[in-house]
């Protein structure tokens, strides 16, 4: 019987990923959970799985080096890649032995992770050296933060976000305006409202400039979907949507971005 480690530092990843594995692969047993790479590392050791469904970036000890790590072991199970990086990274590594899942994958998506996973585990060499994929998956990671691809360094193409008991990818161009809201920073799109743990500041460093303005202290509004301002009765100014309802409030601080609206 096939078995599996999951390790991701959000619980709800987990549980997508254990809830549709139960369908797509109802004989894989899930044999331990990790919520960073210490403890991956550590159950890993301890329970042999045979596959390790890896999030890059986790508390302490990411995929990557979990994954080096194994392979410098020689006690490496096979390994798949869960994470939030844009889909030209995924495609690098879609014909390649350790697969690469972008989050949340679709069922369609992770069926065909499963009968790659099978067919390695029915075929004893059939997984590329470990080494060299890592190589070629560390060589693509940097080179999409040196902003190969047409993609912009250090800019945000996705965000990752919780919508009810389910995680949601967004792309950034969905995107109407983020607003801060206690521990959470809510993402407004057309027609739904997600919540992302990044503070707001942190959030405002990986977006351009000249697509999103801070428009108050706690509010992100993207300005294609701005269709203009009005005054209330208390002689404030106010963002007008295209997409969306309610309007935005502009603090003084940021009205010189209206002074030809």
């Amino acid at each position: 019987m096939p078995t599996a480690l999951i390790a991701d530092d959000e619980i709800t990843l987990v549980n997508f990923l254990k809830a549709e594995l139960a369908v797509l692969w109802p004989e894989l047993k899930i044999i331990a959970e990790a919520y960073n790479g210490a403890d991956a590392l550590r159950l890993i050791n301890e329970l042999s799985p045979s596959i390790a469904f890896l999030d890059i970036r986790m508390p302490g000890m990411s995929g990557l080096e979990l994954a080096s790590q194994l392979q410098a072991a020689k006690a490496a199970p096979l390994m798949v890649f869960v994470t939030a990086y844009h889909q030209y990274a995924v495609d690098a590594f879609e014909r390649e032995a350790v697969d690469y899942l972008l989050k949340p994958p679709t069922r369609e998506r992770l069926g065909r992770c499963v009968e790659k996973l099978k067919r390695q585990l029915a075929t004893e060499h059939a997984a590329a050296p470990a080494a060299d994929v890592l190589t070629r998956l560390m060589s693509a990671m940097t080179s999409m933060a040196a902003g190969n691809q047409a993609s912009t360094p250090g800019r945000l193409d996705w965000i990752r976000a919780a919508h009810g008991n389910d995680i949601r990818l967004i792309s950034i161009d969905e995107v109407i305006y983020f607003e801060a809201n206690d521990k959470y920073v809510s993402v407004f799109t057309a027609s739904h409202e997600s919540l992302i743990r990044m503070p707001l500041r942190e959030l405002l460093d990986g977006l351009d400039a000249s697509r999103f303005w801070q428009i108050h202290r706690g509010t992100i509004v993207a300005v294609k979907h701005i269709a203009g301002t009005t005054r209330d009765f208390r002689g404030r100014t106010l963002l007008k949507l295209k997409e969306r309802p309610e309007e935005l409030l502009v603090s003084r601080a940021y009205l010189h971005l209206f002074k030809q609206m």
